[in-house]
């Protein structure tokens, strides 16, 4: 018998219903109804009940998800797409915004007819659970990578702090070393041109050697003690009618004042004062390289933990992770946080820690999204400890904070369930931490009482040795 009902024929035509059994169409056809949005109006909010299952006859729709850094796009449906509640599905609520792009048509089943439709239409029903599947795929990756890009937010704002004070010493120690070099190079002729003698060099030396050993390195003088050691050597400067700029200088190193009388006593006063003056000029020139080295060097350490944290340059396979290195390479990124909130952090990691099999990108994402939130309920202490237990690597970090009431405990796991301000936090951190976990063959809980609240993460072990 030949099809003369034009919505019958249009379904046949969609790819989401086309060649299913003539009963299950009679059945659609039976059940549901043609809906019109109008372009730029909603089909459904995260504040109400999804209707039902949509076939889109024509038109668009998307839906866009806000986690707390804007709108963002997630999935798309054109003509021949279903969209909307599908049968077996848990969701309850939109998780974003669908909207009309277009004007749009759309096939509707309602809600209360899917039991009904399981039992009617398992053709259908089948296509469906495909496509719930294939739509908790890109609903997955998409919340991976807004938390990875939420987390990296936050990790570059620490990580830029943290490279601020070694770069603005760098720039300001090159800034200083260039005048002193000046400096030096004015007192070095002038000393040349005083034509000392062979003791007078050695008597000197044995000055210059004492500055220079301050360049590197603390001498441990506290302020009380440098302001006394300036007060004191000013004095000799000022009875011997030299310049007494150089005093600080002087105080800062491990000059003594027996020294300085030994310098005295074999040059004459107006070559005392240049002699002063070049090993001032050298001694400072010489600790303000030792300066941009250290922060060249911690510069480097930061841009190493930085590559160790995110696994640049390194296959995307599973390979024997170092778990101990990787909590130290998280650490140094989240460092920052730390001292900005006075939390003392603790690392306990024994040196015979076995390896884990797996990816150590993805691990220390759950580090960091376990140690960022201890850090922001900690008061003042988070510990971290990893330990070998039972063929299993157990890492827990613990923090001091007020703890975890019982209501929320049961849902810290459930996607975008957050306690952060509005903007602070996506609700996803310890959702992903779990999915990724879990893809290790792990294990994450949590224990919590005031003062005390411990997550666990239990990998198995292997891969290799410590």
């Amino acid at each position: 018998m030949p099809t003369t009902d034009p919505l019958l024929l249009r379904l046949e035509q969609q790819r989401a219903t086309a060649g299913l059994p003539r009963g299950e169409l009679d059945w659609l056809l039976a059940h549901g109804e043609i809906v019109h949005y109008p372009a730029g109006s909603t089909v459904s909010s995260p504040s109400a009940a999804i209707a039902g299952l949509y076939v889109v006859l024509d038109g668009h729709l998307s839906i866009t998800v806000d986690r707390g850094a804007g709108p963002h796009r997630v999935l798309e449906w054109a003509p021949g797409d279903i969209a909307g509640i599908l049968p077996y599905s848990r969701m309850k609520g939109s998780p974003g915004d669908v909207k009309a792009d277009l004007d749009t048509e759309v096939f509707l089943v309602r809600r209360e007819h899917f039991r009904e439709l399981t039992r009617e239409c398992p053709e259908l029903t089948a296509r469906c659970v495909h496509i719930m599947l294939d739509r908790a795929r890109v609903f997955t990756s998409s919340d991976l990578g807004e938390e990875k890009m939420a987390s990296l937010g936050r990790l570059a704002a620490g990580l830029a702090h943290e490279l601020n004070n070694p770069a603005s010493a760098v720039a300001r120690s090159a800034e200083g070393l260039a005048k002193r070099l000046e400096d030096f190079d004015a007192a070095a002729r002038a000393v040349g041109a005083l034509r000392l003698n062979d003791a007078q060099w050695a008597s000197v030396e044995r000055a210059r050697t004492l500055c220079l050993a301050a360049s590197g390195r603390s001498f441990g003088h506290d302020p009380l003690e440098t302001a006394d050691r300036e007060d004191a050597i000013t004095a000799w400067l000022e009875r011997r009618s030299a310049n007494v700029t150089a005093a600080y200088s002087l105080a800062e190193s491990s000059m003594t004042i027996d020294a300085l009388d030994e310098l005295a006593e074999s040059l004459e006063p107006a070559a005392l004062d240049a002699v002063l003056r070049w090993l001032v000029a050298g001694c400072a020139a010489a600790q303000l390289a030792s300066e941009i080295e250290a922060a060249a060097s911690r510069i480097h350490a930061l841009v190493s933990a930085v590559k160790g944290f995110t696994y640049m340059d390194q296959a995307t396979m599973p390979k024997p992770v170092d778990v101990g290195q990787g909590l130290r390479d998280t650490l140094a990124v989240l460092n920052g946080k730390a001292r900005a909130r006075s939390i003392a952090v603790s690392l306990d990691v024994p040196a015979d820690l076995p390896r884990v099999q797996g990816f150590g990108g993805e691990l220390n994402q759950v580090w960091a999204n376990l140690i960022d939130n201890a850090l922001d309920a900690a008061k003042s202490q988070v510990a971290v400890r990893a330990a070998p237990v039972r063929g299993a690597v157990a890492v827990t970090v613990a923090d001091d904070g007020a703890g975890i009431p019982a209501e929320v405990k049961e849902r810290i796991f459930d996607p975008f369930f957050t306690t952060k301000p509005v903007g602070k936090g996506t609700g996803l951190g310890l959702d992903i931490a779990r999915r990724l976990v879990r893809h290790h063959a792990g294990d994450i809980a949590v224990e919590s009482a005031p003062g005390r609240t411990t997550f666990t993460v239990t990998l198995p072990a292997g891969g290799g040795g410590a």
